[in-house]
């Protein structure tokens, strides 16, 4: 369609305000762990790439894409030089990318030095894909960022890409970052570099944390609750926080993401497929199950479970093993942050009263918190199936050693009796380390009374709250 010059400039000078000499505002200080990687790949990149920053709706993209660009005319890159353009806005989607460059140059003459272009929701540029590989091939002096929350041509045509960006995923505040934007002042704990750290740890140490922590624990519930969403974690009321979540979820990725990229017209099977696993956040994906509840065809059913998981909404865990142990077991699914299902199914503070509920958003938040320190080293995760029904939640893969994560977020203590899954996977496969994912701080250290089953394996004990505490801290002392 076609777009006058003045439309386009319209739109895009409100959004540029570097052009007029003034600051960015209401551009928060504090930034996630990810804006360092952005960084370095923007003023510093180890080979031309675009640069794909991937994440769900309301996760903080632009605020990271806004502060990188405060970072470059700190670093004194000329204004002209720098677009920020977002094709979520109509009048932009309608004129494409290059009615908006043209409009750009027109309005803020190139200067010397590099172009950077960063473009927002660019899922909505046609042919952003093939675009962009274009860019990259033939404009060595074009840096280009672009973000998107829902990305099919990664996956429809991935040898357009290969090569041709390089992809940082956003996601969700980690539990550490929740704390750092709410400004809530807590004890400081002990610094942790490695959850290797904690099998040196002496005694004291242990009992020294468990004196810091109590007050973490009713945040980390809140967090649960409130989310990772760094609008909705700032909002005092609860319950205005899940309904914007809600809307945010339902109304525009459900409703109007999947019809505008996906051309899904059965919204409404889509949306109950989702409320379906909400319900089963955390457990085995029975396709069977949900599409006769639902009624459903299967092969449908499973190609929404793979648009929920493009819309950055869910995780699919795989199980452990090879060849035919994947293609006969069946998936499990984890929301993408333990606040979605609260908010979803309108249940709010009730989460902390139901300890099923509470232990479901546990192991969905351990997850997450596992899945973002980790996804950039490469680290394969999965869960493990045993005899008898015995279950290992979480099993990371670094290298050629496999690291077992169980997670009993209960009241009592857990004692041997209900760690046979974690037992057996250990003695079967030789473990090294393991960790017990725990509820009570006084559930802290190392597990005892493993030689009893001849095991030489160790487990660690590990507060849940602590865990997703310094995973975050983790993440932002590499960054």
């Amino acid at each position: 369609m076609k777009i006058s010059k003045e439309e386009i400039i319209a739109v895009l000078a409100p959004f540029n305000p570097w052009w007029r000499n003034q600051p960015i505002a209401d551009l928060p200080g504090w930034k996630r762990a990810a804006w360092r990687e952005l960084n370095r790949w923007v003023t510093n990149p180890p080979t031309h790439r675009a640069i794909l920053v991937s994440g769900a709706r309301q996760v903080g993209k632009t605020t990271l894409l806004l502060q990188q660009i405060e970072a470059l005319l700190q670093q004194g890159a000329p204004a002209a030089n720098i677009l920020y353009a977002t094709f979520d806005h109509p009048v932009l989607k309608l004129a494409g990318i290059e009615a908006v460059l043209t409009a750009w140059r027109e309005r803020e003459p190139r200067t010397d030095g590099t172009e950077y272009l960063l473009l927002d929701e660019a899922q909505f540029i046609r042919n952003w894909g093939t675009w962009i590989k274009h860019q990259i091939d033939f404009n060595k002096q074009r840096r280009i960022i672009f973000t998107g929350s829902t990305m099919p041509l990664v996956e429809a045509e991935p040898e357009s890409g290969v090569g041709r960006w390089h992809t940082i995923k956003l996601t969700t505040l980690s539990f550490y970052e929740y704390v750092q934007i709410k400004q809530l002042q807590l004890p400081q704990l002990p610094t942790v570099k490695s959850l290797t750290e904690l099998f040196e740890w002496p005694a004291s140490d242990f009992y020294r944390t468990q004196e810091l922590a109590p007050s973490y624990t009713g945040h980390f519930h809140e967090y649960l609750i409130r989310g990772g969403f760094p609008q909705t974690a700032q909002i005092e009321s609860i319950t205005q926080a899940q309904r914007l979540l809600r809307e945010d979820i339902i109304d525009k990725v459900l409703k109007r993401d999947m019809t505008a990229l996906f051309g899904v017209r059965r919204i409404l099977d889509l949306e109950h497929t989702f409320l379906y696993l909400c319900m089963h956040d955390g457990g085995l994906l029975n396709i069977t199950d949900l599409s006769k509840n639902l009624e459903v065809k299967r092969p449908t059913a499973q190609h929404f479970i793979e648009l929920l998981e493009a819309c950055h909404l869910i995780y699919r865990l795989p199980p452990f093993g090879y060849g035919k142990d994947i293609l006969k077991g069946r998936f499990k699914i984890y929301l993408a942050d333990p606040s979605i299902a609260p908010a979803v199914l309108l249940k709010g503070k009730r989460l902390i009263e139901n300890p099923d509920l509470l232990g479901t958003a546990t192991e969905s938040a351990v997850f997450k918190h596992l899945f973002s320190r980790y996804y950039a080293q490469n680290v394969h995760f999965t869960y493990w199936h045993g005899t008898q029904n015995r279950e290992v939640d979480l099993v990371a893969e670094i290298g050629d050693e496999f690291i077992p994560f169980e997670v009993k977020y209960r009241t009592q203590h857990t004692g041997m009796r209900e760690l046979k899954g974690l037992i057996e996977f250990c003695q079967k496969r030789q473990i090294k380390r393991g960790y017990l994912v725990t509820k009570s701080l006084d559930d802290f250290g190392l597990m005892r009374d493993l030689e009893k089953l001849a095991l030489t394996s160790q487990i660690m004990r590990i507060p849940a709250p602590l865990l997703c505490y310094w995973m975050g801290a983790m993440e932002i002392q590499e960054s």
